[in-house]
């Protein structure tokens, strides 16, 4: 699972590890970004790789309630292909979404403890996602979350895609992110069939850090502080 993650990323270090295309635009580096939140994604696009904003929280194209997104913060790998609410993004709309780290909890007596799981050299990593694009119903124009845009409007989301937890994070949570690695951004973006390879173990660190993390509100660098 990944209900959390960071993005401390700039443009420049994208453009060199995915050959992004377009102009560079400016970050905001985010340290607890939840569900619901836009997000710096990577798609495709017809001369390369782009970076674009999405919304966390997937809503089917065939969504009459947007709330729906609340739920589809991750798809398991195992049945994104078959689920009708991720099948259809799976053959032709993947993307990438770059963090610094994600979070996942355990308990430890009655404290919820957030664990910051990352790369062991701290280099990014990129999750494989799905994205998808609905809109705006005449119902959820007058009320809700998107409650004054226009009937018709198009709001794109992403999932993130979740497998079975590694030696590295299994401790924590029986499930993880699937990874994407350098070489496998092409095939995994143009919506080649397969999911890439589970990540071998020796590549993540689990460490526990600040329950500031626990409120979505705490968005600062205070959430990396390591537990004392």
């Amino acid at each position: 699972m990944c209900g959390r993650f960071v993005q401390t990323i700039s443009w420049r270090e994208l453009h060199e590890l995915a050959g992004l295309i377009g102009s560079p635009v400016e970050l905001a580096p985010r340290y607890n970004l939840s569900p619901g939140q836009d997000a710096a994604v990577i798609r495709a696009g017809a001369e390369g790789p782009r970076l674009d904003s999405l919304r966390w929280g997937l809503i089917p194209s065939w969504a009459n309630d947007p709330a729906i997104g609340n739920k589809l913060i991750n798809a398991r790998v195992e049945t994104a292909a078959e689920k009708p609410s991720f099948r259809s993004s799976w053959r032709s709309r993947r993307c990438l979404i770059p963090v610094t780290g994600y979070y996942e909890w355990n308990n430890v007596g009655n404290v919820r403890q957030p664990w910051l799981i990352r790369r062991r050299d701290r280099a990014p990593l990129f999750l494989a996602g799905l994205w998808e694009r609905w809109r705006v119903t005449e119902a959820a124009a007058r009320s809700g979350r998107f409650a004054g845009s226009e009937a018709g409007e198009q709001i794109e989301t992403f999932v993130i895609i979740t497998t079975s937890a590694n030696d590295d994070v299994a401790a924590v949570h029986y499930r993880m992110p699937v990874l994407v690695h350098p070489g496998q951004f092409d095939s995994w973006l143009t919506n080649v069939p397969a999911a890439p390879a589970p990540a071998q173990p020796g590549y993540l660190t689990a460490e526990a850090v600040s329950t500031r993390v626990n409120d979505p509100r705490n968005d600062d660098p205070e959430c990396l502080r390591p537990l004392s």
